[in-house]
Protein backbone atom coordinates (compact mmCIF):
# COMPACT_ATOMS: atom_id res chain seq x y z
CA UNK A 1 0.00 0.00 0.00
CA UNK A 2 2.83 2.65 0.75
CA UNK A 3 4.18 2.29 -2.94
CA UNK A 4 1.04 4.38 -4.04
CA UNK A 5 -0.10 7.66 -3.64
CA UNK A 6 -3.53 7.74 -1.65
CA UNK A 7 -3.99 8.35 1.64
CA UNK A 8 -4.06 6.07 4.71
CA UNK A 9 -7.30 6.88 5.07
CA UNK A 10 -9.26 3.65 5.16
CA UNK A 11 -12.75 5.20 3.26
CA UNK A 12 -10.80 6.91 0.94
CA UNK A 13 -9.07 3.47 0.02
CA UNK A 14 -12.32 1.86 0.01
CA UNK A 15 -13.81 4.80 -2.04
CA UNK A 16 -11.07 4.14 -4.28
CA UNK A 17 -11.74 0.84 -5.12
CA UNK A 18 -15.47 1.09 -5.10
CA UNK A 19 -15.15 3.88 -8.16
CA UNK A 20 -11.98 1.64 -9.96
CA UNK A 21 -14.03 -0.82 -10.12
CA UNK A 22 -17.34 0.56 -11.16
CA UNK A 23 -14.53 2.47 -14.33
CA UNK A 24 -13.32 -1.68 -15.14
CA UNK A 25 -17.04 -2.80 -15.58
CA UNK A 26 -17.94 0.28 -17.68
CA UNK A 27 -14.69 0.04 -19.66
CA UNK A 28 -14.41 -3.86 -19.86
CA UNK A 29 -18.08 -4.02 -21.17
CA UNK A 30 -17.70 -1.20 -23.70
CA UNK A 31 -14.46 -0.83 -24.64
CA UNK A 32 -12.58 -3.60 -26.92
CA UNK A 33 -9.93 -2.57 -26.54
CA UNK A 34 -9.79 -2.94 -22.59
CA UNK A 35 -11.72 -5.71 -22.62
CA UNK A 36 -9.32 -7.79 -24.58
CA UNK A 37 -6.36 -6.48 -22.64
CA UNK A 38 -7.94 -7.28 -18.98
CA UNK A 39 -8.64 -10.60 -20.55
CA UNK A 40 -11.45 -11.37 -18.39
CA UNK A 41 -9.31 -9.88 -15.60
CA UNK A 42 -11.61 -6.71 -14.66
CA UNK A 43 -12.18 -7.55 -10.57
CA UNK A 44 -10.33 -5.60 -7.88
CA UNK A 45 -10.63 -6.05 -4.16
CA UNK A 46 -7.57 -4.78 -3.21
CA UNK A 47 -4.59 -2.55 -4.75
CA UNK A 48 -2.59 -5.57 -5.08
CA UNK A 49 -5.18 -6.94 -7.62
CA UNK A 50 -5.17 -3.37 -9.34
CA UNK A 51 -1.18 -3.33 -10.12
CA UNK A 52 -1.50 -6.81 -11.84
CA UNK A 53 -3.46 -5.07 -15.13
CA UNK A 54 -1.38 -3.96 -17.92
CA UNK A 55 -0.37 -0.25 -18.56
CA UNK A 56 -2.39 2.09 -20.36
CA UNK A 57 0.17 3.98 -23.17
CA UNK A 58 0.43 7.12 -25.33
CA UNK A 59 0.19 5.40 -28.90
CA UNK A 60 -3.07 3.42 -27.50
CA UNK A 61 -4.58 7.07 -27.74
CA UNK A 62 -3.91 7.52 -31.17
CA UNK A 63 -4.44 4.04 -33.10
CA UNK A 64 -7.94 3.84 -31.70
CA UNK A 65 -9.02 7.17 -33.60
CA UNK A 66 -11.48 8.58 -33.58
CA UNK A 67 -14.11 6.93 -30.90
CA UNK A 68 -12.41 3.70 -30.03
CA UNK A 69 -11.68 4.38 -26.39
CA UNK A 70 -14.99 6.02 -26.14
CA UNK A 71 -17.06 3.85 -23.16
CA UNK A 72 -20.24 5.44 -23.44
CA UNK A 73 -22.31 5.46 -26.62
CA UNK A 74 -22.07 9.16 -28.58
CA UNK A 75 -25.52 10.36 -27.51
CA UNK A 76 -23.55 10.99 -24.31
CA UNK A 77 -21.03 12.88 -25.76
CA UNK A 78 -21.28 16.70 -25.08
CA UNK A 79 -17.76 17.36 -25.65
CA UNK A 80 -15.02 16.56 -28.53
CA UNK A 81 -11.47 17.52 -28.17
CA UNK A 82 -8.79 16.99 -30.46
CA UNK A 83 -4.84 17.16 -29.50
CA UNK A 84 -1.78 15.86 -31.20
CA UNK A 85 -0.99 12.28 -30.87
CA UNK A 86 2.13 10.51 -31.12
CA UNK A 87 1.57 8.46 -35.16
CA UNK A 88 -0.80 9.77 -38.07
CA UNK A 89 -4.20 10.12 -35.86
CA UNK A 90 -4.76 12.68 -33.60
CA UNK A 91 -5.86 11.81 -29.83
CA UNK A 92 -9.46 12.43 -29.86
CA UNK A 93 -11.09 12.81 -26.21
CA UNK A 94 -14.97 12.93 -25.51
CA UNK A 95 -16.80 14.29 -22.61
CA UNK A 96 -19.96 13.55 -20.98
CA UNK A 97 -22.26 16.04 -18.83
CA UNK A 98 -21.13 14.49 -15.27
CA UNK A 99 -17.41 14.76 -16.95
CA UNK A 100 -17.72 18.15 -17.24
CA UNK A 101 -19.57 18.80 -13.92
CA UNK A 102 -16.94 16.92 -12.60
CA UNK A 103 -13.86 18.58 -13.99
CA UNK A 104 -15.68 22.30 -12.48
CA UNK A 105 -15.41 21.37 -9.34
CA UNK A 106 -11.95 19.85 -9.86
CA UNK A 107 -10.95 22.98 -10.90
CA UNK A 108 -12.75 25.18 -8.64
CA UNK A 109 -11.43 23.53 -5.48
CA UNK A 110 -7.48 23.94 -6.92
CA UNK A 111 -8.26 27.71 -7.88
CA UNK A 112 -9.92 28.15 -4.15
CA UNK A 113 -6.27 25.88 -2.71
CA UNK A 114 -4.46 29.08 -4.34
CA UNK A 115 -6.72 31.54 -2.90
CA UNK A 116 -8.76 32.75 -5.09
CA UNK A 117 -11.94 33.71 -4.95
CA UNK A 118 -15.12 35.70 -6.08
CA UNK A 119 -13.45 39.26 -5.50
CA UNK A 120 -10.61 38.05 -8.16
CA UNK A 121 -10.22 38.87 -12.19
CA UNK A 122 -8.91 35.66 -13.33
CA UNK A 123 -7.13 36.18 -16.58
CA UNK A 124 -6.13 32.61 -18.66
CA UNK A 125 -3.61 32.96 -21.23
CA UNK A 126 -2.92 29.32 -22.42
CA UNK A 127 -1.22 28.17 -26.22
CA UNK A 128 -4.29 26.96 -28.90
CA UNK A 129 -3.27 23.31 -28.02
CA UNK A 130 -4.37 23.56 -24.30
CA UNK A 131 -7.74 25.14 -25.46
CA UNK A 132 -9.69 22.68 -23.48
CA UNK A 133 -7.68 23.84 -20.19
CA UNK A 134 -8.94 27.38 -21.17
CA UNK A 135 -12.27 26.31 -20.99
CA UNK A 136 -12.01 24.13 -17.79
CA UNK A 137 -10.21 26.86 -16.19
CA UNK A 138 -13.42 29.12 -17.18
CA UNK A 139 -15.76 26.78 -15.91
CA UNK A 140 -14.16 26.19 -12.67
CA UNK A 141 -13.68 30.37 -11.71
CA UNK A 142 -17.08 30.91 -12.76
CA UNK A 143 -18.24 28.16 -9.84
CA UNK A 144 -16.82 29.93 -7.20
CA UNK A 145 -17.87 33.62 -8.86
CA UNK A 146 -14.65 35.38 -10.01
CA UNK A 147 -14.91 37.38 -12.43
CA UNK A 148 -13.24 35.40 -15.67
CA UNK A 149 -11.34 36.76 -18.83
CA UNK A 150 -11.57 33.64 -21.46
CA UNK A 151 -8.92 31.74 -23.04
CA UNK A 152 -8.39 33.93 -26.61
CA UNK A 153 -5.19 33.32 -28.49
CA UNK A 154 -3.80 36.94 -29.00
CA UNK A 155 -0.51 38.61 -29.11
CA UNK A 156 1.47 38.73 -25.38
CA UNK A 157 1.40 42.74 -25.95
CA UNK A 158 -2.99 42.30 -26.38
CA UNK A 159 -2.74 39.85 -23.42
CA UNK A 160 0.02 42.18 -21.30
CA UNK A 161 -3.11 45.22 -22.59
CA UNK A 162 -5.52 43.08 -21.09
CA UNK A 163 -3.56 42.11 -17.82
CA UNK A 164 -3.08 46.24 -16.86
CA UNK A 165 -6.61 47.41 -18.09
CA UNK A 166 -8.65 44.87 -16.65
CA UNK A 167 -7.08 44.84 -13.69
CA UNK A 168 -6.50 41.21 -13.51
CA UNK A 169 -5.36 39.81 -10.17
CA UNK A 170 -5.24 36.10 -11.16
CA UNK A 171 -3.43 35.27 -14.74
CA UNK A 172 -3.40 30.92 -15.03
CA UNK A 173 -0.38 30.32 -18.24
CA UNK A 174 2.13 28.98 -18.75
CA UNK A 175 5.92 29.70 -17.43
CA UNK A 176 7.50 30.41 -20.93
CA UNK A 177 4.36 32.68 -21.62
CA UNK A 178 4.77 34.09 -18.07
CA UNK A 179 8.04 35.16 -18.40
CA UNK A 180 7.67 36.38 -22.17
CA UNK A 181 4.80 38.86 -20.72
CA UNK A 182 7.36 39.82 -17.91
CA UNK A 183 9.75 40.87 -20.61
CA UNK A 184 7.54 43.27 -22.07
CA UNK A 185 6.41 44.62 -18.98
CA UNK A 186 9.82 45.95 -18.41
CA UNK A 187 10.85 46.96 -22.15
CA UNK A 188 6.76 48.76 -22.02
CA UNK A 189 8.30 50.69 -18.80
CA UNK A 190 5.29 49.02 -17.15
CA UNK A 191 6.37 48.77 -12.75
CA UNK A 192 4.75 45.33 -11.62
CA UNK A 193 3.59 47.13 -8.39
CA UNK A 194 1.19 49.66 -10.57
CA UNK A 195 -0.55 45.98 -11.62
CA UNK A 196 -3.37 44.27 -9.40
CA UNK A 197 -2.07 40.63 -10.73
CA UNK A 198 -1.47 39.18 -7.33
CA UNK A 199 -1.53 34.96 -7.91
CA UNK A 200 0.43 33.65 -11.25
CA UNK A 201 -0.66 30.16 -11.57
CA UNK A 202 1.65 28.06 -13.81
CA UNK A 203 0.80 24.91 -15.92
CA UNK A 204 1.73 22.87 -18.28
CA UNK A 205 5.32 22.33 -17.98
CA UNK A 206 7.94 22.21 -15.32
CA UNK A 207 9.40 24.90 -13.49
CA UNK A 208 12.74 24.90 -11.57
CA UNK A 209 12.45 26.61 -8.43
CA UNK A 210 15.15 29.06 -9.47
CA UNK A 211 13.04 30.48 -12.28
CA UNK A 212 10.03 30.52 -9.90
CA UNK A 213 11.30 32.63 -7.91
CA UNK A 214 12.76 34.73 -10.40
CA UNK A 215 9.70 35.22 -11.78
CA UNK A 216 7.53 36.00 -8.39
CA UNK A 217 10.59 38.59 -7.41
CA UNK A 218 9.90 40.26 -11.33
CA UNK A 219 6.45 40.12 -11.19
CA UNK A 220 6.07 40.70 -7.02
CA UNK A 221 3.24 37.45 -7.07
CA UNK A 222 2.84 34.21 -4.96
CA UNK A 223 3.08 31.07 -7.91
CA UNK A 224 1.11 28.34 -7.45
CA UNK A 225 1.96 25.19 -9.95
CA UNK A 226 -1.16 23.09 -11.56
CA UNK A 227 -0.56 19.81 -12.56
CA UNK A 228 -2.39 17.73 -15.74
CA UNK A 229 -2.55 16.34 -18.94
CA UNK A 230 -2.65 17.84 -22.07
CA UNK A 231 -4.58 14.98 -23.82
CA UNK A 232 -6.75 13.67 -21.46
CA UNK A 233 -8.98 14.34 -18.79
CA UNK A 234 -7.55 18.19 -18.13
CA UNK A 235 -5.95 20.33 -15.84
CA UNK A 236 -5.64 20.68 -12.02
CA UNK A 237 -4.90 16.46 -11.45
CA UNK A 238 -2.80 17.68 -8.94
CA UNK A 239 -2.53 21.42 -7.03
CA UNK A 240 -0.43 23.15 -4.62
CA UNK A 241 -1.82 24.12 -1.84
CA UNK A 242 -1.03 27.39 0.37
CA UNK A 243 2.19 25.71 1.60
CA UNK A 244 3.68 24.93 -1.58
CA UNK A 245 5.72 21.81 -0.51
CA UNK A 246 4.53 19.64 -3.23
CA UNK A 247 1.21 18.73 -5.05
CA UNK A 248 -1.63 17.55 -4.21
CA UNK A 249 -3.24 14.47 -6.13
CA UNK A 250 -7.06 14.70 -6.07
CA UNK A 251 -7.48 11.05 -5.03
CA UNK A 252 -10.62 11.12 -5.09
CA UNK A 253 -10.87 11.26 -8.76
CA UNK A 254 -7.57 9.27 -9.69
CA UNK A 255 -5.35 6.81 -8.42
CA UNK A 256 -1.75 7.44 -8.79
CA UNK A 257 1.53 5.30 -9.01
CA UNK A 258 5.26 5.83 -9.51
CA UNK A 259 6.91 3.22 -11.37
CA UNK A 260 10.04 2.33 -12.49
CA UNK A 261 9.91 3.27 -16.45
CA UNK A 262 12.33 0.56 -17.31
CA UNK A 263 10.75 -2.27 -15.82
CA UNK A 264 7.43 -1.03 -15.05
CA UNK A 265 7.80 -1.98 -10.81
CA UNK A 266 6.00 0.32 -8.53
CA UNK A 267 9.13 1.96 -6.66
CA UNK A 268 9.13 3.19 -3.43
CA UNK A 269 7.99 6.36 -2.28
CA UNK A 270 10.58 8.95 -2.59
CA UNK A 271 12.23 7.27 -5.67
CA UNK A 272 11.78 9.13 -8.50
CA UNK A 273 10.05 7.28 -11.59
CA UNK A 274 7.10 7.90 -14.11
CA UNK A 275 4.18 8.67 -12.66
CA UNK A 276 1.03 6.61 -13.76
CA UNK A 277 -2.61 7.97 -13.20
CA UNK A 278 -5.93 5.84 -13.31
CA UNK A 279 -9.27 7.57 -13.97
CA UNK A 280 -11.85 6.79 -11.62
CA UNK A 281 -14.84 8.95 -11.86
CA UNK A 282 -14.65 9.93 -15.59
CA UNK A 283 -17.22 8.18 -17.54
CA UNK A 284 -16.80 8.72 -21.54
CA UNK A 285 -12.98 8.42 -21.34
CA UNK A 286 -11.35 6.48 -18.73
CA UNK A 287 -7.62 6.38 -18.17
CA UNK A 288 -6.70 2.45 -16.87
CA UNK A 289 -3.00 2.91 -15.67
CA UNK A 290 -2.17 5.05 -18.02
CA UNK A 291 1.85 6.45 -18.57
CA UNK A 292 2.19 9.78 -18.19
CA UNK A 293 6.01 9.88 -19.06
CA UNK A 294 6.21 12.52 -16.61
CA UNK A 295 8.95 12.32 -13.89
CA UNK A 296 7.56 12.49 -10.02
CA UNK A 297 8.16 11.38 -6.51
CA UNK A 298 5.95 10.48 -3.70
CA UNK A 299 6.12 12.40 -0.76
CA UNK A 300 5.69 10.63 2.79
CA UNK A 301 5.13 13.49 5.45
CA UNK A 302 1.47 14.97 5.88
CA UNK A 303 0.78 18.21 4.93
CA UNK A 304 0.56 20.92 7.62
CA UNK A 305 -2.28 22.58 5.33
CA UNK A 306 -5.00 19.75 6.99
CA UNK A 307 -5.75 17.95 3.59
CA UNK A 308 -5.28 14.24 3.50
CA UNK A 309 -4.92 13.91 -0.31
CA UNK A 310 -0.85 12.89 -0.88
CA UNK A 311 1.25 14.90 -2.36
CA UNK A 312 3.97 14.54 -5.47
CA UNK A 313 6.75 16.38 -6.17
CA UNK A 314 6.91 17.40 -10.33
CA UNK A 315 10.21 16.22 -11.59
CA UNK A 316 12.29 17.53 -14.28
CA UNK A 317 12.24 16.20 -17.84
CA UNK A 318 10.43 13.11 -19.40
CA UNK A 319 10.65 9.48 -19.16
CA UNK A 320 9.80 8.85 -22.96
CA UNK A 321 10.64 10.85 -26.45
CA UNK A 322 7.23 13.07 -26.03
CA UNK A 323 8.55 16.94 -26.57
CA UNK A 324 6.56 19.59 -24.27
CA UNK A 325 6.13 22.40 -25.85
CA UNK A 326 4.64 25.34 -23.99
CA UNK A 327 2.66 22.57 -22.59
CA UNK A 328 1.88 20.75 -25.65
CA UNK A 329 2.80 17.40 -26.27
CA UNK A 330 4.43 16.27 -29.58
CA UNK A 331 6.22 13.49 -31.13
CA UNK A 332 9.17 13.32 -33.69
CA UNK A 333 7.00 10.89 -35.35
CA UNK A 334 4.58 13.79 -36.14
CA UNK A 335 7.02 16.15 -37.13
CA UNK A 336 8.70 13.78 -39.54
CA UNK A 337 4.95 13.07 -41.36
CA UNK A 338 3.75 16.38 -41.51
CA UNK A 339 7.19 17.39 -42.86
CA UNK A 340 6.98 14.60 -45.54
CA UNK A 341 3.22 15.95 -46.39
CA UNK A 342 4.10 19.72 -46.29
CA UNK A 343 7.53 18.60 -48.72
CA UNK A 344 6.59 15.92 -50.66
CA UNK A 345 9.40 14.10 -49.74
CA UNK A 346 11.75 12.37 -46.90
CA UNK A 347 13.87 15.32 -45.69
CA UNK A 348 16.87 15.19 -43.86
CA UNK A 349 16.48 17.59 -40.73
CA UNK A 350 16.88 18.33 -36.97
CA UNK A 351 14.63 19.92 -34.64
CA UNK A 352 15.52 21.96 -31.63
CA UNK A 353 12.92 23.75 -28.80
CA UNK A 354 14.01 26.86 -27.99
CA UNK A 355 13.84 27.96 -24.68
CA UNK A 356 14.86 31.43 -23.77
CA UNK A 357 13.86 33.65 -21.01
CA UNK A 358 11.51 36.29 -22.10
CA UNK A 359 10.33 34.04 -24.80
CA UNK A 360 7.93 31.91 -25.85
CA UNK A 361 8.93 28.46 -26.41
CA UNK A 362 9.26 27.46 -29.80
CA UNK A 363 9.59 24.46 -32.19
CA UNK A 364 12.67 25.35 -34.33
CA UNK A 365 13.25 22.54 -37.74
CA UNK A 366 16.13 23.07 -39.93
CA UNK A 367 16.26 21.03 -43.39
CA UNK A 368 18.96 20.27 -45.35
CA UNK A 369 18.92 21.51 -48.92
CA UNK A 370 19.12 18.58 -50.66
CA UNK A 371 18.47 18.41 -55.12
CA UNK A 372 14.62 17.73 -53.71
CA UNK A 373 15.00 21.37 -53.34
CA UNK A 374 16.31 23.08 -56.46
CA UNK A 375 13.86 25.41 -57.79
CA UNK A 376 14.28 27.91 -60.97
CA UNK A 377 12.41 30.51 -58.75
CA UNK A 378 12.97 32.13 -55.06
CA UNK A 379 9.19 31.96 -54.54
CA UNK A 380 8.79 28.68 -54.77
CA UNK A 381 10.93 27.54 -52.70
CA UNK A 382 9.86 29.98 -49.77
CA UNK A 383 6.23 28.69 -50.66
CA UNK A 384 7.72 25.47 -49.78
CA UNK A 385 8.74 26.34 -46.49
CA UNK A 386 6.07 28.49 -45.48
CA UNK A 387 3.50 25.39 -46.50
CA UNK A 388 5.81 23.28 -44.25
CA UNK A 389 5.73 25.49 -41.07
CA UNK A 390 1.81 25.57 -41.40
CA UNK A 391 1.70 22.41 -41.57
CA UNK A 392 3.53 21.72 -38.32
CA UNK A 393 1.69 24.63 -36.73
CA UNK A 394 -1.92 23.18 -37.94
CA UNK A 395 -1.37 19.67 -36.84
CA UNK A 396 0.92 20.21 -33.62
CA UNK A 397 -0.61 23.12 -32.00
CA UNK A 398 2.81 25.02 -31.09
CA UNK A 399 4.96 28.03 -32.66
CA UNK A 400 6.95 26.93 -35.75
CA UNK A 401 10.46 28.34 -37.13
CA UNK A 402 11.54 26.29 -40.08
CA UNK A 403 14.87 26.82 -41.72
CA UNK A 404 17.07 25.87 -44.87
CA UNK A 405 20.70 24.72 -43.77
CA UNK A 406 23.54 23.40 -45.51
CA UNK A 407 24.14 19.85 -44.45
CA UNK A 408 27.54 20.98 -42.47
CA UNK A 409 25.18 22.73 -40.17
CA UNK A 410 24.22 19.24 -39.21
CA UNK A 411 27.84 17.73 -37.83
CA UNK A 412 28.25 17.52 -34.24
Amino acid sequence: MENFVNSDNSERLQLQLERLQSTLNRAYRNVPFHQNRLNGFASVESMADFIRLPFMERQHLGEYYPYGLFAVPLRDIVRIHTAPGTGANPIVSGYTRQDLQMWQSIVAESLKAAGVGAHDILQINLDAGLANWGRDYKDGAEAIGAGVIPNTVMSSEKQLMILRDYRTSVLITTPSSAFQLAELMFKANLNPTSLNLKTLILVGEWISPELRKELEDQLHVITWLHYGLSEVPGPAVAFECRQHEGLHINEDHFIAEIIDPASGEILPQGEIGELVLSTLTTRAFPLIRFRTGDRARLMKSPCTCGRSLCRIEWGEGRTDDILSINGVKAHQDQITRHLELALGFSPIYRYFIRKRLGVRDCLEVWIAIGDDMLFDEIKSLEKLINDAKDKLEENLSVPVSVRLKEKGSFNG
